[in-house]
């Protein structure tokens, strides 16, 4: 099952997403007698997603497509925002492919993940603008994988990791490199301004991947790919952080890792930053530079 969260009416509200367009959670209750809730993390939290799920995979698929063209928004007129606003835990995972490590002339961890953690206040949705901050004159975007914990977890082992995941999307990550070069102690801050974390507009379950090590991340500039690399080919898979990190602390339902990047890319006013990743809908973002006096950005579809 794929699932999206759009603006509607005002208000953000869960929905399934379907090959002709996206079912509001509330409508799928409405037709199909259900009482599941309507906000993406609620529903998380809650454990109705697996419910939903397995509805979705005996019967709902088919119910949903053959809705009336009334209840299904097509995919072009759908507003899409953010999966949700406020997880508890954001997880960043940095040089977790050894050709990122190389373009800040550092050497890949190779015994530990390097992890960071990034507020929620980063976070921005499919459309919203990338803001460069005054305070520097080089930020990166970095297409990642994310995944996002479906249950509250402690000390979870390599082979039971799905069982804790929700499932997968696409992210944009940001970095201030430039006040990241001057000491490695500001990572925080070189990670934390505003718009700084860009998720959705889809999570995938694990049941529709087929193989989650075998999928390719690429960041995309303006239509032009820049990096691409193979899950399989981080130093830390994505097994490997989900328990890694749950022995450090409780995980909570909805809280997301940022497994890493092929490659950081250099992004200026008036870009287009998409993430693809195999099988998923596409993350894009336009970019503005705040210290930029002309404004306006390049038209992007």
């Amino acid at each position: 099952m794929r699932l999206a969260t759009i603006k509607l009416n005002g208000s953000e509200v869960a929905a399934i997403v379907t090959s002709s367009g996206v079912v509001p959670v509330k409508t799928v209750n409405e037709k199909f007698s259900k009482n599941w809730l309507t906000d993406m993390l609620e529903i998380i939290k809650s454990g109705q997603l697996q419910e939903m799920n397995e509805w979705y995979i005996k019967e709902g698929k088919e119910k949903l497509e053959n809705l009336s063209n009334d209840d299904i928004i097509p995919k072009n007129e759908a507003k899409f925002a953010p999966l949700y606003r406020n997880p508890r835990k954001i997880w960043g995972i940095g040089l977790n492919y050894v050709e990122h490590a190389s373009d800040l002339a550092e050497r890949a961890p190779n015994t530990e993940p390097a992890s960071f953690m990034k507020p929620d206040t980063t976070i921005i949705g499919p459309g919203d603008q990338i803001k460069i901050p005054h305070q520097s004159e080089k930020t990166t975007a970095e297409s990642e994988l994310g995944v996002i914990f479906g249950k509250k977890c402690k000390n979870v082992e390599r082979k039971d990791w799905l069982d804790v995941v929700a499932g997968f999307t696409t992210i944009i990550d940001m970095t201030a490199e430039d006040i990241l070069r001057k000491n490695p102690r500001y990572l925080t801050r070189a990670k934390s301004f505003d718009t700084f974390f860009s998720f959705g507009p889809q999570l995938v379950t694990p049941d529709e991947i087929e193989d989650v090590f075998s999928l390719k991340v690429a960041t995309v500039i303006n239509g032009k790919i820049h990096a691409q690399n193979v899950v399989s080919n981080m130093t830390f898979p994505p097994d490997y952080l989900v328990s890694f990190h749950s022995k450090v602390m409780t995980m909570l339902p909805g809280d997301i890792i940022s497994t890493g990047t092929p490659r950081a890319v250099h992004i200026n006013h008036g870009d287009v930053v998409e993430c693809w990743i195999d099988g998923f809908e596409p993350l894009v973002n336009p970019v503005i530079d705040l210290k930029n006096k002309n404004g306006g950005v390049k038209k992007w579809i």
